[in-house]
């Protein structure tokens, strides 16, 4: 069964290019023309991704997004202008995955799309826990979930995946570039902040005091480092 992408922009000529890309790789792709006509779509369909424009007229993309990951874990791809950096920044902090800034080149989009759902589909190996700090922190790698002090932690696939890899690699230094490939896989001008943006994001998760934390280290110039004490 082909995977289901909704695309939800104003944009109409961008829609149809976009559509049809998606399309002749396999996807079964369906349109919104603004938020609200997109939110109804996304509880019809069921969609396995979403490509959402930030600024629409109407019900905004980061609104939208907050809406979604409310109800669901559904990777998520914004499209952003480079002025809209304060909506782009609102928008990854309520749980989107990944941004193609706009003008959108297909080519670009179809692998981050390709990317992002096989990140999705990738079953860990092998099935194992991982813990830390006397259980405070513990990753069930069969189940896909995190728990902080016994609470699970609603994570969206990317930070899931961004939290294991760096579990994983305990005590070394990691580059900004190092992770971007290992999570996100495919290049871009826009890859410290995504990377930045997302380390904040599963820090305000998993850390007890964000500000000051425990796993997720900065280590200035050089990148980040996951401490297992």
């Amino acid at each position: 069964m082909a995977e289901k992408i909704l695309i939800i922009d104003d944009d109409e000529k961008l829609l149809k290019i976009v559509t049809l890309r998606l399309e002749s790789k396999g996807y079964a792709v369906f349109t919104a023309k603004n938020g609200e006509e997109g939110e109804s779509l996304f509880h019809q369909v069921a969609p396995d991704l979403v490509i959402l424009d930030v600024m629409m007229p109407g019900l905004k993309g980061w609104e939208l997004c907050q809406r979604l990951r409310q109800v669901s874990s559904v990777p998520i791809i914004f499209l952003t202008a480079l002025s809209e950096t304060d909506h782009l920044v609102r928008g990854l902090e309520t749980g989107a995955d990944d941004y193609v800034a706009k003008p959108v080149r297909p080519v670009e989009l179809e692998a981050r799309v390709t990317a992002l759902l096989r990140r999705v589909r990738m079953s860990h190996e092998p099935p194992k826990v991982l813990r830390f700090e006397n259980d405070d922190l513990i990753i069930n790698c069969t189940e896909q979930k995190a728990f902080v002090q016994g609470q699970e932690v609603s994570l969206s696939p990317t930070e899931y995946n961004l939290l294991l890899f760096m579990a994983e690699r305990a005590g070394r230094i990691l580059s900004t570039e190092l992770i971007f490939d290992a999570v996100w896989g495919i290049r871009s001008e826009t890859q410290i902040e995504s990377v930045k943006w997302h380390i904040w994001r599963l820090r305000q998760k998993v850390e007890t005091d964000p500000k000051n934390p425990r796993f997720i280290l900065t280590e200035r110039g050089k990148g980040y480092r996951f401490s297992p004490h």
